[in-house]
């Protein structure tokens, strides 16, 4: 019986796992794509858009507690089979998301000069930073709406959509990238503005073919406008009490790693190009760390639904192993691709060594964080205890990560390399109270009513 359930587990994780992976990777292959398409425009460029996305990830983690705050509730719903609280929590992360875009739209575009100029001083860097940043603005909205919805498809186990959605962003954003950037087929050369263009275009046709889906094929929910138009008090109140304290934590990881270019982008010219390009290429590998923490939360919010607590206990268990497997299998990814896509960028060639030494450092990074990340965010904060998650993180980055860097940086005067080492060495030492608290923690929570 038990090794029928293992492997009904098994199946359903890797049914879920699989596509999730192959959604991030081609999703952030529009990043790689912008990278290598600017890399090879002007290096100028690529410092001014990876300026610009600092703030947009920072966004994005906001998007992603409202989305991951939604999983762990619905999941737990879906788990019970009942709908309807589940469209009246999908309408309060909405509009929270909705708002976020609304305030951040408004900030850079008031003050587009001073927010830039807080990730480097060159001025010519921000001036092609602001051509972009006047144009990708938009996509704030888009974005919102997206992300929500997808996160409510995952809480129901949809998931084939997304991998979808990131297939035709691709094609859309990497045939307008090369159109408009460099000025083919007759088109103006516009730059960083072009890349932002490509952007704009892919989000609003992503949007629009997802509400389509939802609207004609969609059947587990089965969703309408009018759901978003009411939204319960009460239902609502569960969801911001859980998500509040994660969307402060994924803000500042946003501020953290934004500070990552802000330390490196004063330390040397050199740093913040190669640190974008590092950053890209962990980023695709670390999609499978991503993707297993995603699941692990689908799945354990909607077994502890079913009340079967000895069995969320046990597939945390298992999922625990495959997080090992799957870190060291990204390190040894991470290590071996770095040269042959190092090759395709047209960089200086101190720009392309710092590059190298920060991948050889993040090929390590990624093993701890394969494992901790999935743990933590997929076991710990999947089962409802967010909140533990949520201390760790602030004592983690704030209380040890965030000094040891600056004092590094900018008293000691270390390298870059030994920058980045003090700022990724939380995913290492994060293992351990990741463990502790899986095994022997009280972090399974029924938050249903």
């Amino acid at each position: 019986m038990k090794q029928k359930t293992d492997t009904l587990f098994y199946r359903n994780f890797f049914s879920i796992y699989v596509i999730l992976v192959l959604q991030n990777v081609v999703t952030l292959s529009v990043n790689l794509a912008d990278n290598m398409m600017l890399g090879a425009y002007s290096e100028t460029a690529l410092s001014g858009v990876a300026a610009v996305n600092q703030i947009q990830f920072i966004y994005q983690q906001l998007l992603m507690a409202l989305g991951d705050g939604l999983v762990i509730f619905c999941s737990q719903y879906w788990g019970q089979r009942r709908t309807e609280p589940m469209k009246k929590i999908a309408a309060g992360a909405m509009w929270a998301g909705l708002g976020i875009a609304v305030i951040l739209f408004t900030l850079v575009s008031i003050f587009p000069y001073q927010t830039l100029g807080i990730f480097t001083t060159e001025k010519s860097i921000i001036e092609e930073g602001v051509r972009y940043l006047a144009i990708i603005r938009f996509t704030y909205f888009f974005f919102a709406v997206t992300q929500i919805l997808l996160a409510t498809m995952r809480s129901v186990e949809l998931v084939n959509i997304a991998f979808q959605l990131s297939i035709i962003t691709f094609f859309i954003n990497c045939g307008i990238n090369y159109v408009l950037i460099y000025g083919h087929f007759g088109a103006p050369e516009m730059g960083a503005a072009g890349a932002a263009v490509g952007t704009l275009a892919a989000r609003a046709i992503e949007l629009l073919v997802l509400l389509f889906y939802i609207r004609k094929k969609e059947t587990n929910l089965r969703l309408r406008l009018s759901d978003y138009f009411h939204p319960d008090k009460l239902l609502c109140r569960d969801y911001f009490k859980l998500t509040a304290p994660m969307l402060l934590v994924q803000g500042l990881w946003g501020v953290n790693t934004a500070l990552q270019t802000v330390i490196l982008g004063h330390m040397t010219a050199a740093a913040i190009a190669a640190n974008s390009v590092a950053s890209t290429i962990f980023l695709m590998v670390k999609s499978m760390a991503v993707g297993a923490a995603s699941t692990a939360s689908v799945i354990i919010g909607k077994t502890i639904g079913t009340g079967d607590i000895d069995l969320v206990k046990h597939y945390a268990k298992l999922m625990q192993r495959l997080f090992l497997i799957i870190g060291v299998v990204s390190g040894l990814v991470l290590f071996v691709i770095r040269v042959p896509l190092l090759r395709i960028y047209d960089l200086t060639p101190a720009t392309k060594d710092m590059a190298n030494t920060f991948l050889i450092i993040l090929s390590i990074v990624i093993v701890g964080m394969s494992y901790q990340m999935p743990t933590n965010n997929g076991i710990i904060r999947g089962g409802g205890n967010a909140m533990f998650v949520v201390k760790m993180d602030l004592i983690s980055i704030w209380g040890i990560v965030i000094p040891l860097s600056f004092i590094m940086a900018f008293v000691v005067k270390a390298s870059p390399a030994v920058v980045v080492c003090c700022l990724n060495a939380d995913q290492i030492f994060k293992c351990v109270p990741a463990f502790l608290e899986s095994h022997y923690g009280n972090w399974i929570r029924k938050l249903t009513r």
